[in-house]
């Protein structure tokens, strides 16, 4: 399959751009053949208009009939076989392995969507049976939100890009999709696009359900938001461009919801009885987390706090020798990596920050070496810089004097995706007011595990509170992410004949619901 460079507006090919963009290689700096074009105004707004059309029929469509289109995207992938992951190689940097991976998570993510669909009770139905005039009868349940534009992520190409977790959740909930590819892997969002169209036509699904665009320029991406259509808005990526993003969509003339995964530096907490039992293992685990896929993890802990002590000194030791060891991967572009080495030269010009040891150096052209840093609590606690995210293999540890500076560190932090604690049953106990802290401060509270592990799931919580994401109260991963693009719709005093099948009194779709308070699957 060649690569076009060409925007998929529905079923149609179109480059009606005059600026010229390519792929390079993050290895080596050289560019990668194929040629894309920022997409122009007329085309973004043909893209959307597409959309908002192909909505008011896909919306209509059974649950059934969009499990399979998912389920046929997934297959549309996999048919790609090694074209797709050479050409990702190429463009990110990443190794087979580790693509091998990540497609195989985004098509059994598609398959668990799907499932979802064919369950039908996400849609949350509930009845409150009318007894007389004065109380009617209500029901209620999900409905999509409409044409929605999704900004696909640098760090994992497949599995937070075009047909990842935010486009999944959104097709899911019955919503068509606008597609911003991200610049830097622009042949392998093709790749990936082309694959849904294709299964759209086969699934027979509307024109325009599904639309890519590409652009470098931050005007592309703005064209999407500010369109008056778009009811939605997925993005995995910077602060920066994630909180422009939001400020675009609460200025317009209606404001929509953005739901921006913006980063975290997953702070950890080391508890006396860890490193005093496990410390060597602790450290071993903390080191292969910090390092993997070069440190360029939204979940990568950035930060290790612990007592002082000669448990703890010892763990300081291990963490080191560690990672003078670590291996040198190849960052995913030249400015993440400039961004990755403008980032540790700012966390070392701090007071007190001082630099333990480093990984091995590199050779490719993005190379990113593993740093280890150190400071005390004081002097973190007295900085406004310390807690920022640096993307990329590093880690800055924490040195506490007691029990009370561990709790001044947590409360002292901002919103963040995770937050870990190591210890036993005894020290969890004793430190429950670190608990309660941390409770407030991120989505997912992690006991003697590591927080790069996002496991696709009904239960998983992949979100937190500001500045980690725009909205605390939903999940980027997992089948609970399909919540983000519906919206609640209430049906009074409506006929049978009228009414939703997911509100029915017969339950023609067997699916589970709420009925005068009480959860069932049988009619009413």
């Amino acid at each position: 399959m060649e690569i076009t460079g060409k925007h998929l507006i529905g079923k149609t090919l179109s480059s009606e751009g005059n600026t010229d963009f390519r792929a390079v290689n993050p290895a080596t700096g050289e560019e990668i053949e194929g040629s894309f074009s920022d997409a122009t105004a007329g085309e973004v707004d043909e893209a959307i208009q597409k959309a908002e059309s192909a909505f008011r029929n896909y919306r209509k469509r059974p649950g059934k009939e969009q499990a399979t289109f998912l389920e046929k995207i997934g297959e549309e992938i996999m048919a790609l076989e090694d074209l797709l992951i050479r050409r990702c190689m190429r463009e990110t940097g990443l190794p087979e392995g580790r693509l091998e991976g990540e497609r195989k998570r985004t098509v059994n993510q598609l398959k668990l969507f799907a499932e979802l669909l064919r369950d039908g009770s996400w849609v949350d139905a509930r009845i409150d049976r009318g007894a007389s005039a004065a109380k009617p009868d209500v029901r209620r349940m999900q409905m999509p939100l409409g044409p929605v534009g999704i900004f696909g992520a640098s760090n994992f190409p497949l599995a937070f890009s075009v047909a990842g977790g935010d486009t999944a959740s959104a097709l899911a909930a019955g919503c068509s999709v606008v597609m911003k590819a991200h610049p830097a892997h622009p042949g392998t969002c093709e790749l990936v696009g082309r694959a849904i169209m294709k299964a759209a036509k086969d699934a027979g699904m509307p024109d325009g359900v599904f639309s890519l665009i590409h652009g470098r320029s931050h005007e592309t991406g703005q064209a999407i938001v500010r369109h008056p259509l778009i009811k939605a808005i997925g993005f995995t990526g910077s602060f920066k461009g994630g909180k422009a993003i939001y400020d675009t969509a609460v200025r317009r003339d209606e404001p929509i919801p953005v739901f921006a995964e913006m980063g975290s530096t997953n702070p950890v907490f080391l508890l006396p009885g860890a490193l005093k039992e496990r410390g060597g293992e602790v450290a071993e685990g903390l080191t292969n987390s910090v390092n993997l896929g070069v440190g360029q993890f939204c979940t990568k802990p950035g930060l290790v706090a612990y007592e002082d002590s000669d448990d703890a000194r010892a763990f300081q030791q291990r963490v080191a020798e560690q990672f003078q060891t670590s291996e040198v991967g190849t960052m995913l572009t030249p400015g993440i990596h400039s961004a990755y080495q403008e980032g540790l030269e700012q966390l070392l010009r701090q007071d007190g920050v001082q630099l333990v040891t480093t990984g091995k150096e590199g050779t490719s052209h993005t190379a990113g070496q593993p740093y280890l840093l150190q400071v005390d609590a004081q002097q973190f606690l007295a900085s406004d810089v310390l807690e920022e995210e640096v993307f990329g293999p590093s880690t800055l540890t924490i040195t506490a004097g007691g029990k009370q500076d561990l709790i001044e560190i947590a409360e002292s932090l901002e919103g963040h995706l995770t937050a870990t604690l190591h210890g036993t049953e005894e020290d969890l106990k004793a430190y429950e007011d670190l608990v309660a802290v941390l409770e407030r401060k991120v989505g997912r509270l992690i006991f003697n595990g590591y927080p790069t592990g996002v496991e696709v799931g009904h239960a998983m919580m992949h979100g937190g509170p500001f500045p980690a994401t725009t909205d605390v109260r939903t999940t980027s991963v997992g089948t609970a992410a399909i919540r983000r693009f519906s919206r609640p719709i209430c049906y009074q005093d409506f006929s049978q004949e009228t009414l939703p099948a997911a509100l029915k009194d017969h339950n023609p779709l067997d699916i589970w619901r709420l009925v005068d308070g009480d959860f069932t699957r049988g009619a009413v």
